[in-house]
C-alpha cells in the first residue's frame, strides 16, 4: 500500500473517528432499552408512569438514529436500492454514488443545516422546556442534536466522496479498492 498523502490522512482519521462515535453510539441502544423496559414495568406493575422515561426514549431514539447516519455513510450500510445497483459494473456505482453525493446529500445536508441552527438557537435562547408536566428540561440539547448529526453526516459524505474521486479519478490503490465495497458492521 502507497504512504497516505495529507489528502487522505484526513479522510482515513475522519473516518476512524467517526467509526470510533459509531461503535460507542451502539451502547444508546442498550440504555434505549432498559429506559423502556423499566418503562414498561412501573406502568403495568406498579400503575406508575413516567413522562420523564418516555421523553428519554425519545431522545436515545433520535439521538442513536441522527448520530448513527454517519456512521453508515463510513461503513458503506446504509439504504440503497439495490435491485438496481447489483447489475451495476463498479465504475457505474461509483458514478451513480458521487452524482447522488453531490447533488441529493450534500444540498440535502445543507438545507437542513441552514434550517436546524435557527431552531436550535431559539430552542436555547428561550430556555425550552418539555411542555408535559413532570416532561424533561434543556430541550434545546435534544434539538442541538439534529445540527450536530448533520455536521457529521456531511463531513463523513465528503470522505466518501473523497474516496470515490479517487475511485474514479485516480488513487483508488490509495484508499484500497475494498474501501469502496459494502463492510459488514461488527458491534464493539
Amino acid at each position: 500500500m502507497k504512504a497516505l498523502n495529507v489528502e487522505t490522512q484526513w479522510v482515513v482519521a475522519l473516518e476512524r473517528l467517526i467509526d470510533r462515535l459509531g461503535r460507542w453510539l451502539g451502547l444508546i441502544w442498550l440504555v434505549l432499552m432498559a429506559v423502556i423496559l423499566v418503562n414498561v414495568i412501573s406502568r403495568y406493575v406498579f400503575s406508575q408512569g413516567f413522562i420523564q422515561l418516555e421523553e428519554l426514549q425519545w431522545h436515545l431514539y433520535s439521538t442513536g438514529f441522527l448520530l448513527g447516519l454517519s456512521f453508515a455513510v463510513t461503513r458503506d450500510v446504509h439504504v440503497r436500492v439495490d435491485v438496481l445497483r447489483e447489475r451495476w459494473s463498479e465504475t457505474t456505482r461509483a458514478w451513480v454514488e458521487l452524482y447522488g453525493i453531490l447533488l441529493l446529500l450534500l444540498p440535502f445536508v445543507a438545507l437542513v443545516l441552514y434550517a436546524a441552527l435557527p431552531f436550535v438557537l431559539y430552542s436555547f435562547q428561550t430556555s425550552e422546556i418539555s411542555q408535559a408536566p413532570g416532561g424533561l428540561p434543556f430541550r434545546w440539547f435534544i434539538k442541538s442534536m439534529l445540527p450536530l448529526a448533520f455536521l457529521m453526516l456531511a463531513l463523513a459524505s465528503i470522505a466518501r466522496l473523497a474516496k470515490v474521486g479517487a475511485r474514479l479519478f485516480g488513487g483508488s490503490e490509495v484508499f484500497g479498492e475494498n474501501n469502496l465495497k459494502q463492510k459488514t458492521v461488527t458491534l464493539p
